[in-house]
Parts: structure tokens; sequence; C-alpha cells
């Protein structure tokens, strides 16, 4: 089940392994890309994009809201 992290858990989940996931729209992406995320948007993202991703690594995944 997703959950929202504070910015000390997301440090130390990468330097344990993890993937970020960048689901922004390609625009807001190529605006304020994070460095070593992987960007699938949310209108791409399906059982066959997400094989891009390493399953047995924990994925965190960004989406800047505006809420």
């Amino acid at each position: 089940m997703p959950k929202m992290i504070e910015l000390e858990d997301v440090q130390r989940l990468i330097e344990e392994g993890a993937q970020v996931l960048d689901v922004m729209s390609r625009a807001e992406y190529d605006d304020s890309r994070l460095p070593g995320a992987i960007h699938l948007s949310l209108k791409e993202l399906d059982e066959q994009s997400a094989s891009r991703l390493d399953h047995g690594r924990p994925v965190i995944t960004y989406c800047y809201d505006y809420q």
C-alpha cells in the first residue's frame, strides 16, 4: 500500500537500493526531473511499461501535486 514518506526516509531508501519512479507528465518531468529517476507518466504506466522497474527493489514514486 502506498504511503507518504519524509525526505530523510527517501534518502535512506535510495542509499539502500530503492529506485525512484517519477510519474509526472513528460512536460513536468522535463521541467523538474529528479536525478536518476525512471520516468513513466501515469498515463503510460501499465504492466508492460512497469517491466522497466526492478521488481526485486523497493520503488519510491514521485509526483508533484499542487494541492
